[in-house]
C-alpha cells in the first residue's frame, strides 16, 4: 500500500468510527454525552440552573451598561454646559 492510499484508508476509518460511535451514543470527547437518539444527556438540573444564572447575569450586565451610558451622556452634557459659560 503506497502512502496516499494509506492516508485515505486512515481518513475513511476515522470517519466510519465517528459515525458508528455517534449512532451508538458514545461520548464524543467534547464533554457531552449523547442519548441513543442523538440528543444530549441531561444528568441533573445543574445545566438548567447554570443557564438561568447566565441569563440573570446577562440582564444585570445590560442594566450596568445602560447606567454607564446614561452617566456618559449626562457627563457629556455637563461638560458642554461648562464650555458654553
Amino acid at each position: 500500500m503506497n502512502p496516499p492510499e494509506f492516508i485515505l484508508a486512515v481518513i475513511f476509518l476515522v470517519f466510519a468510527f465517528r459515525i458508528i460511535s455517534h449512532r451508538m451514543g458514545v461520548p464524543t470527547g467534547l464533554g457531552r454525552r449523547m442519548d441513543r437518539f442523538g440528543g444530549p444527556v441531561q444528568d441533573s438540573g445543574e445545566p438548567l440552573r447554570l443557564r438561568e444564572e447566565v441569563h440573570e447575569l446577562k440582564e444585570r450586565i445590560k442594566v450596568l451598561e445602560r447606567i454607564t451610558v446614561e452617566k456618559e451622556n449626562s457627563l457629556a452634557k455637563e461638560i458642554e454646559s461648562l464650555r458654553d459659560r
